[in-house]
């Protein structure tokens, strides 16, 4: 692997999921690996989970690991090719990368959509100018499109959660939100699905569907309770509209996941990749309740990451 930003960059996605599994029973049996390398983690934008799985998954394999909050501790950055720096922004991207590559032996970057233009936000205005200047391999912790270690976290959990000797219906279900939320973890999961041996739907109101570039042909069903039959998994998450960009269709039904609507449902596990609204997206009784792998999903953040580095790692090692 000698970058890992989409489900492309996967030469074989059961082997990375096994490995990942291998890796959970027991973190620290490569603990020298990544001795010797340093990765740079550089956030432009909030995180939690990604972080903190990101630092613990770089030091069970020996590696240095430097943390930047890019937004609050560096000068301001300028992306724009050609910009004439008499404004705000101090130091430009491909000036800050270059002194990156000087210091890390792997960058991995969180990036957001910037949820104004949507050529930008398409095209990953950031993250492509990370693998243009870079000259060693870029990891994405979430980018304007995906979040590809999540979904790789996913993967594993679904494949943690499933012994029955049939494919299980996954389904990505549209929750409400109280502000627009970009379409990477929609994208993405929609992405990684359809490279697993599952039965996997979309269903999402009028005027929410995914960019086509990422569903491909999967079905997507704008009525909830009918996509939610017989589901043995279900992922609850938000996106804004990605034909009118950005923006929030007005919604007149009860999109929020309930025990009840899980009585449709074939004792579906629920999965979300956190932060969640509350009683907004999906209700306590679900998000507490014993079909929620939730927190499981969170946990394997850290194997999914580790079992990225790892495979990284082998690529450089083997040069």
């Amino acid at each position: 692997m000698k970058k890992f930003t989409s489900v492309s960059d996967v030469e074989n996605l059961q082997q990375i999921i096994k490995k990942a599994l291998q890796i959970k029973e027991n973190p620290l049996s490569e603990p020298e690996k990544g001795k010797g390398k340093t990765i740079g983690l550089v956030f432009l934008n909030s995180s939690l989970r990604t972080r903190l799985s990101s630092q613990i998954a770089a030091q069970n394999i020996g590696l240095n690991v430097l943390t930047l909050n890019a937004a609050q501790e560096a000068w301001n950055l300028e992306f724009a090719d050609g910009a004439v720096m008499n404004g705000d922004t101090v130091e430009h991207i491909k000036d800050a990368i270059e002194v990156l590559n000087q210091y890390c032996d792997i960058i991995a970057v969180r990036c957001f959509a910037g949820m104004k233009n949507k050529e930008d936000d398409v095209n990953e205005s950031i993250l492509s100018q990370f693998e243009q200047y870079a000259k060693v391999p870029v990891i994405s912790l979430e980018s304007a499109t995906r979040h590809p270690l999540q979904s790789l976290a996913d993967c594993i959990t679904i494949t943690e959660n499933w012994k029955e000797n049939r494919k299980p219906k996954v389904v990505l279900t549209w929750a409400p939100h109280i502000k627009p939320i970009a379409q990477a973890v929609g994208n993405s999961f929609a992405e990684w699905m359809q490279e697993m041996d599952v039965d996997f739907i979309i269903t999402n109101p009028e005027g929410y569907d995914l960019d086509k570039n990422f569903t491909k042909d999967v079905k997507v069903i704008h009525d909830q309770n009918e996509a939610l039959k017989d589901a043995d998994f279900i992922y609850v998450k938000n996106w804004s509209s990605f034909d009118d960009y950005a923006t929030m269709p007005e919604v007149k039904e009860n999109w929020m996941l309930t025990n009840e609507k899980l009585e449709n449902t074939n004792q579906a596990k629920v999965m979300h990749c956190l932060p969640v609204r509350r009683n907004v997206e999906l209700s306590d009784e679900v998000m507490d309740g014993e079909n929620s792998i939730i927190y499981q999903q969170a946990k394997n953040r850290i194997f999914s990451a580790q079992a990225v580095f790892s495979e990284i790692l082998d690529k450089m090692n083997s040069k």
